[in-house]
């Protein structure tokens, strides 16, 4: 749980690019290429199982299906996937791990590996169909490599924060100041995150209502065990901080929290490459399904007032129970907003990272499997 974004190496990712994007590009778009899909009505899947992907409010309840719901829907023929993640001790991977360990993919005929790689190293992999989907961020080197021809979209959201989360970024305050009186044009920032994150959205909102912005600061990318270093020692004026070391300066007077994550909007989640948008869609559903019935059944509402199920969670993720208890159960969420990426690209405009024109939603995000799996028809 030592982070919530999954950084990017932009200089590498886009040599990496370069040298795949030619044996990636196909003539048609897979969405094109697809043949539409019978939409069939789900048990336990009602009303609830989907909010309208404009709704972007605060106070916006995730979809969920009933415990137990999308049932399994075995395939005929048992087949394997790797899925590439950044880490297996993050909170916000724990539905995959949680599907693993409970067998949900097993019920739909699937065999999953989940195998840490960064992004530089699984996008071209995922592109090139080596790798079967990515549990990361449409991030600039995401949206980079999708202009130079890659085959991938953004098929499921995975969390957005706790209204009492206040993961973000964090200033020093000056005797006599306060947070409405903070100006960070000209600041020093301390983080982790490179400007490629798509961290670099809330941080741009934040920034903006304190006379800031991404092309107005000073950016010190720092080590998990700097960032906070140096926002104590003043080394930075500024620091992005995730769970749970924002818990260090809460409450400190000299110290405060200019913003975080938008609520009720996941920023990351699955990436699916060309082998489960178009070779084998049963099988994207099918892994789709099994993640929203995990979601359903282990991760609705505020699952860590169940001891003996946090006991069971800091052991899947390998970390102490008390770092998990820290900060607030994140709202596990499915869907994907609409705009998210638009919104995502001009940030990474603003940060000087993305290339060429913006790209339309319809190239970067696939609603249609996860509507599939609990049974939507638009």
């Amino acid at each position: 749980m030592r982070t919530r974004y999954v950084g990017t190496t932009l200089l590498a990712t886009g040599a990496l690019l370069l040298g795949t994007t030619s044996c990636a590009k196909n003539d048609t778009s897979s969405d094109a290429a697809a043949k539409p899909r019978a939409i069939k009505a789900v048990a336990g899947c009602g009303k609830g199982s989907w909010t309208d992907p404009a709704d972007r409010s605060p106070d916006r309840k995730p979809a969920r299906c009933d415990k137990g719901a999308p049932a399994p829907a075995k395939l005929s023929k048992p087949r394997k996937l790797t899925i590439a993640t950044g880490t297996l001790s993050a909170e916000y991977v724990a539905p995959l791990e949680m599907a693993v360990k409970k067998g949900e993919f097993k019920k739909e005929g699937l065999d999953v590996k989940l195998k840490v790689l960064p992004t530089p190293d699984a996008l071209p992999l995922l592109a090139k169909g080596e790798i079967d989907a990515q549990w990361a961020a449409p991030e600039a080197a995401v949206m980079n490599g999708i202009l130079g021809g890659f085959d991938i979209k953004w098929v499921s959201g995975n969390f957005s924060p706790d209204p009492k989360s206040k993961s973000g970024l964090w200033v020093r305050l000056k005797k006599g100041q306060s947070a409405s009186q903070v100006r960070m044009a000209g600041k020093k920032m301390g983080t982790l995150i490179g400007k490629g994150s798509v961290a670099s959205y809330p941080m741009n909102i934040a920034l903006k209502k304190h006379d800031g912005g991404l092309n107005k600061v000073q950016f010190q990318q720092l080590g998990s065990a700097d960032v906070l270093t140096g926002l104590q020692n003043g080394g930075v004026d500024s620091a992005w901080l995730l769970d749970p070391i924002w818990r260090k300066v809460d409450g400190d007077k000299r110290y405060a929290f200019l913003g975080g994550q938008p609520q009720g909007e996941p920023l990351g989640g699955l990436l699916y490459g060309p082998n489960l948008l178009s070779k084998d869609p049963d099988a994207g559903v099918a892994f789709l399904r099994a993640y929203i019935r995990t979601v359903n059944t282990y991760f609705r509402g505020d699952y860590k007032k169940d001891p003996a199920f946090v006991t069971e969670l800091a052991r899947l993720l390998k970390t102490d129970k008390k770092v998990l208890e820290e900060t607030p159960s994140l709202r596990m969420d499915w869907e994907i907003r609409s705009g998210t990426t638009d919104r995502l690209q001009a940030a990474y405009k603003a940060a000087g990272v993305s290339e060429g024109d913006p790209l339309p939603e319809s190239k970067t995000v696939n609603r249609k499997l996860y509507e599939e799996a609990v049974g939507h028809k638009p």
